[in-house]
């Protein structure tokens, strides 16, 4: 409700000055209309409603923010001089949604407060909804409700040891060895000087230790070249299931949280907070890093570098949480899959389609790596007479999941702080063909 309007004050204070006046005329008793009259004409000075609309505006906020970090957040007041109190409902720091109400004089020309978001995602961040207050209280503006400022809070990052990626045979330079001789500068062999080497290859202390066995003239066969490792691109492909968000209480998987939101140190939190991080981590060394939703493939990011793509993962990770939902296909499309792309797939693993998923790009000629986020341990619902065997049922079938998809050659790991998961990505570079970690 907008405009200026009188209170219940006002009503009250009108109908009990007239009475109070009214009945100390008729009884002829002074002492009711000493009361009254006051009452009455103070009533009657305030019906004089102030002429000029209050304004309540907030400073405009950037759009996106990070976690855990604070923010000045600014309302500017221009009350009027009428007016006496103002009445504001300020954002709660951390939280999304309105906050507290809270009272200051109409005099202040602005109200500072200071924002710290606890929690990663997109919602209501800067909604002031306010009420102004005339003299006396008897006439108020309002209340209004403010605009809604949207704002989007991006997964943390935190630092990862990164391991070096697999090599990949397409691509002629990069940061990474490859199988294939070129102009890197990782050493292969020395070998002797062939027809069409660059004379810069040229290892002259060789050559000239086999010109000294050879009776001490340098010779063409004599000549030997340093011969070095090509340098090759990387792609990492980050794939995280937001089909299923579950935390470690059972009691709570078959219960929606409040207003559809994520569930803090759930699933789907812990896959995007990991694939923050492996993103971070292997674009800082030059990779190309990209993003595929498995409950919606059309949600990808195909793979890039540099910093703007970090930034682009990160918005887009927001976006696959907030579309986060049950679907009974999943898919890891192969056209944004070239031949020897690793893939690191995020997911509960609480049904069999995402291990045929992961054992199918393996098939395909990609690296595959499987990081568990379910969070455990499992705790059983006390109130079901079952929910001690659905656990072990629930525990069972995961450990059985895994255990295939370690049969297949995909090695399996649990998100932890992320060292593990680089000590493995690490070995998949020195092994060749499939390997098994032990969980």
């Amino acid at each position: 409700m907008s405009g200026w309007r009188g209170t219940d004050a006002l009503f009250r204070g009108a109908v009990c000055g007239v009475g109070l006046v009214g009945a100390g005329v008729l009884l002829h008793r002074v002492e009711l209309i000493l009361i009254g009259a006051p009452l009455l004409l103070a009533t009657v000075l305030a019906v004089r409603r102030p002429a000029e609309a209050p304004s309540v505006l907030a400073r405009p906020m950037p759009r996106t923010a990070e976690l855990a970090r604070q923010g000045r957040f600014v309302v500017d007041l221009r009350p009027g001089p009428d007016a006496e109190l103002v009445a504001l409902r300020l954002p709660r720091s951390g939280r999304v949604g309105p906050g507290v109400v809270h009272l200051v004089g109409a005099r202040r020309a602005a109200v500072h407060t200071v924002l710290r978001w606890r929690e990663w995602g997109d919602g209501v961040a800067s909604r002031v909804d306010h009420l102004v207050a005339g003299p006396d209280g008897l006439v108020v503006f309002g209340p209004v409700l403010g605009a809604e400022g949207r704002r989007v809070v991006l997964p943390p990052v935190r630092p990862l040891p990164p391991g070096p990626l697999p090599p990949r045979v397409a691509g002629l330079v990069g940061a990474h060895r490859s199988a294939r001789p070129g102009d890197g500068t990782e050493l292969r062999a020395i070998r002797p000087f062939q027809p069409g080497d660059r004379l810069r290859r040229v290892d002259w202390r060789v050559s000239l230790r086999a010109a000294a066995a050879n009776g001490g003239q340098l010779l063409p066969t004599t000549v030997h070249v340093r011969e070095r490792h090509a340098e090759a691109d990387a792609d990492l492909v980050v794939a995280i299931d937001t089909r299923v968000d579950v935390d470690a209480d059972l009691a709570g998987w078959s219960v929606s949280t409040p207003g559809s939101r994520l569930r803090v140190n759930g699933s789907v939190d812990v896959a995007v907070r990991a694939a923050t991080t492996l993103a971070a981590g292997y674009l800082r060394q030059g990779d190309r890093v990209g993003l595929m939703d498995l409950a919606r493939p059309q949600l990808g990011v195909p793979p890039a570098a540099g910093r703007r793509q970090l930034l682009r993962l990160r918005h887009q990770l927001v976006v696959c949480a907030r579309a986060a939902g049950w679907t009974s296909r999943g898919a890891l499309a192969a056209q944004h899959l070239p031949s020897g792309t690793l893939i690191v797939v995020l997911s509960p693993f609480l049904d069999d389609r995402v291990v045929d998923l992961a054992a199918r790009a393996l098939r395909r000629g990609n690296r595959v790596l499987a990081v568990n986020t379910l969070p455990g341990p499992l705790v059983a619902d006390r109130q079901d007479r079952w929910g001690e065997a659905v656990r072990a049922i629930v525990v069972g079938e995961h450990r059985a999941r895994l255990a295939a998809l370690r049969a297949t050659g995909v090695p399996t790991v649990d998100w932890n702080d992320g060292a593990e998961v680089a000590a493995v990505l690490a070995g998949l570079r020195r092994t060749a063909g499939r390997i098994g970690v032990r969980r």
